[in-house]
């Protein structure tokens, strides 16, 4: 699959990289695996000079080794005997820097801590002794957030207050999305479209496996997800089981719940049978999978919010994979292909609210948006987008079938939002399938 995209980040880098011939510059890019990370970097260095190393569970000696190998065949740098230490190989990679610039790019940083984890004090205490004279463009990636948030933002750890930048990587927006599914399928229908929004959630590597396998429509995106050599079935777990450790059960159950639906904290507790309080703010803050959302206009303390999953493809997978592990491992995938089948319209229903939430994000002047309900759960608005230069509100419902769009029933439902949007210009809107 072709490059697609980025301009934004593309920027960013390039105003870093050219300000690195000056003074160094060091880094940060998160973000999920899969997303594309080191695409976009490959893609920012082309045509310069860079040094790029990963990170693998190893040894450091043999890490080490294969890095001097990168680093003579990458950047001309003979080093004479063997480096066995990652200190030693940093400390000769900021020399040369001191007479020839170039960029540094360490893929999965957040590995250290496995392969040594005082090799992020050595590469501080380096920095701080070179920086000055090194003309170096230094880029750390990781795809652990929880682990690459702690190295650079908590502040007992060696390696706080060195970044010069961090960028963490988004998935592809709507437009992008649809841009790609042009590109392999001219004649696309909407419900493909949706279907992959749904099951990629907009992560880079799982477009293109659908792409390249010629899963363009619908039913060949959920037949591929559901064969037996698919490599959507066990990446979830892959995903999180790094992030969570030992406590992986419980955090799997609470995801589990808030993509079937049960989204607030005494549902969950009630079937958890615990409180949960604690693994729903590590969920949010320490390993930013789930959002708590709060109707519009609702106070900062409100008790109304609702959890639930940032990543369409993660929301997927609980929802429908992991629930059925027994099916995959007795070899039925023909019964999971059917699960999904029979809950697929309900769910890509709640999936296509988030989908024009954020189309009219990017299409419209827009500076709040988001849903509303009621204290009692009731008078549901599926979206309110607010733009408060211009005082003008959208309220739209939004359904799969056209048909079903009753704009009577959302002016009612608005009126229960009559004192906060008073000095708003307000339209109601249908939106549905069609309108993609």
């Amino acid at each position: 699959m072709k490059f697609y995209n980025r301009h934004n980040e593309l920027v960013l880098l390039e105003s870093n990289l050219k300000r690195s011939v000056e003074n160094a510059c060091f880094q940060a890019i998160i973000g999920r695996r899969r997303v594309g990370k080191t695409s976009l970097l490959i893609e920012s260095v082309k045509g310069k000079k860079y040094l790029y190393l990963f990170v693998s569970r190893k040894n450091e000696n043999l890490l080490c080794q294969q890095f001097q190998k990168d680093a003579e065949q990458m950047l001309g740098l003979r080093i004479f005997g063997t480096v066995s230490s990652f200190r030693n190989l940093f400390e000769q990679l900021l020399l040369f820097a001191a007479k020839e610039h170039f960029t540094l790019i360490i893929d999965e940083f957040q590995e250290f801590e496995n392969v040594n984890p005082s090799i992020f004090s050595d590469i501080q205490n380096l920095w701080d002794q070179y920086k000055a004279q090194a003309k170096i463009n230094l880029i750390v990636c990781g795809s652990v957030y929880s682990l690459m948030t702690k190295i650079f933002e908590h502040n007992k750890e060696p390696l706080f207050g060195r970044l010069t930048s961090k960028m963490i990587v988004q998935p592809f927006k709507v437009n992008v999305i649809k841009e790609i599914l042009r590109d392999y399928n001219p004649d696309f229908e909407p419900e493909d479209l949706l279907c992959l929004y749904m099951v990629s959630g907009g992560v880079a590597k799982y477009i293109e496996l659908l792409m390249d396998a010629g899963a363009v429509t619908k039913d060949q995106m959920l037949d591929m997800i559901a064969r037996s050599d698919s490599p959507f079935l066990g990446e979830g777990k892959d995903i999180l089981i790094t992030e969570f450790g030992k406590e992986y059960g419980t955090y799997f159950s609470i995801l589990q719940l808030i993509a079937s639906g049960k989204n607030t904290q005494s549902e969950i507790d009630s079937i958890i049978e615990k409180n949960t309080g604690s693994y729903l703010n590590n969920l949010e803050e320490h390993y930013s999978l789930i959002v708590r959302n709060k109707p519009m206009f609702s106070k900062p303390n409100s008790r109304k919010s609702r959890w639930s999953l940032k990543d369409h493809y993660l929301s997927f997978w609980f929802r429908f994979i992991y629930p059925h592990q027994s099916l995959i491992e007795i070899g039925r995938l023909d019964l999971l292909r059917e699960f999904v089948s029979k809950g697929y319209e309900q769910y890509s229903g709640l999936i296509l609210e988030q989908y024009f939430r954020e189309k009219i994000s990017l299409e419209e002047r827009v500076t709040e948006i988001g849903n509303f309900w009621d204290s009692k759960g009731q008078n549901e608005i599926d979206i309110v987008a607010l733009n408060h230069l211009d005082k003008t509100a959208t309220l739209a419902e939004v359904k799969r079938n056209p048909k079903k769009i009753d704009l009577r029933i959302l002016e009612q439902k608005s009126k229960a939002l009559q004192k906060e949007l008073a000095l708003f210009q307000v339209r109601f809107l249908g939106l549905s399938m069609e309108d993609m």
